[in-house]
């Protein structure tokens, strides 16, 4: 069985349960010596996860999806992560934004942090809501998540689509104020994150990957019921301050891996063009050899 493990991770909420787990020793009892690289997105670390250097990656559904469209890496879903919850992802303008309203976004620049993630899923419905096309009518422009509040600040983006802490820390820091919820109404309680490996990594490493669902599924348990432990933890790997930590809004921890919530993300994307065809999630979800 293999034992040292690298995890390629996000560096927001999304990743508090991998810290919650190596910080109570999950990973130790399951004889895993466990480390973590933070990453921007997966696309970023694919060669590492197909040459075996990086063994499991957090992701966004959305970003996993299309690498597996692409056909540049085969994907299996190992666990979840989390789901979004009101307050917690949305559009982001200036105190002094002339910007009030979805529609006023036309020919605006918005800051993402992938291209084609979880950012532009979820404002697609809502700005269609708003008469806007996606495609036409808005510019994305990438920007990496520690840029995200000096973006607005400076002006370089006229909104930012961002998730909190983030979302906490613009509104403090310069007064910014959420244009829209983008997971409310055909977003609401979307699944965001969820653990990766490949298809390849999946075969070769059965009880490793059994002992790591088996941990994780410890401390996602202890994210899901125990907000406090989250906000301690979140300061230990991000930038964000403990007093901002505090009083995040914070998405949930599902804990169980599911095939049918997992499957409206593909299906916004194939409405949204971001998938060119349907994607049967069932088929991503790794389930254990049997005997």
């Amino acid at each position: 069985m293999k034992t040292d493990l690298l995890i390629g991770q996000y560096p927001g909420a999304d990743s508090a349960p991998l810290f919650i787990a190596l910080e109570r020793g999950f990973f130790k009892e399951e004889g895993l010596n466990v480390k973590q690289e933070a990453i921007q997105a997966p696309q970023a670390v694919l060669g590492k996860l197909s040459n075996g250097q990086m063994d499991v990656v957090l992701g966004s559904y959305a970003t996993i999806l299309t690498i597996q469209e692409a056909g540049t890496e085969k994907f299996k879903y190992i666990a979840d992560s989390y789901q979004g919850a009101p307050n917690a992802f949305g559009i982001m303008v200036k105190k002094d934004s002339p910007i009030k309203k979805v529609a006023d976004l036309k020919g605006k620049k918005i800051g993402v942090n992938v291209a084609a993630g979880l950012g532009t899923l979820t404002m697609s419905p809502h700005l269609k809501i708003a008469g806007l096309d996606p495609k036409k009518d808005v510019n994305y422009v990438v920007v990496p998540t520690d840029q995200w509040i000096p973006s607005l600040d400076k002006g370089s983006v006229d909104a930012v689509w961002m998730t909190d802490p983030y979302v906490s820390q613009a509104k403090k820091q310069l007064g910014a104020t959420m244009l829209v919820d983008t997971m409310s109404g055909p977003t609401d309680g979307l699944p965001i994150t969820g653990w990766a490996a490949t298809d390849k990594w999946t075969q070769n490493n059965p009880k490793t990957l059994a002992a790591f669902q088996r941990a994780m599924a410890k401390a996602q348990q202890v994210a899901a019921t125990d907000r406090s432990a989250v906000t301690k933890i979140l300061p230990t790997y991000t930038k964000i301050p403990a007093e901002t930590a505090a009083t995040i809004n914070l998405g949930n921890y599902p804990t169980s891996l599911n095939a049918q919530r997992i499957q409206r993300v593909a299906d916004l994307m194939l409405d949204a063009g971001m998938l060119k065809q349907k994607i049967d999630v069932n088929s991503m979800i790794y389930s254990a050899p049997q005997g």
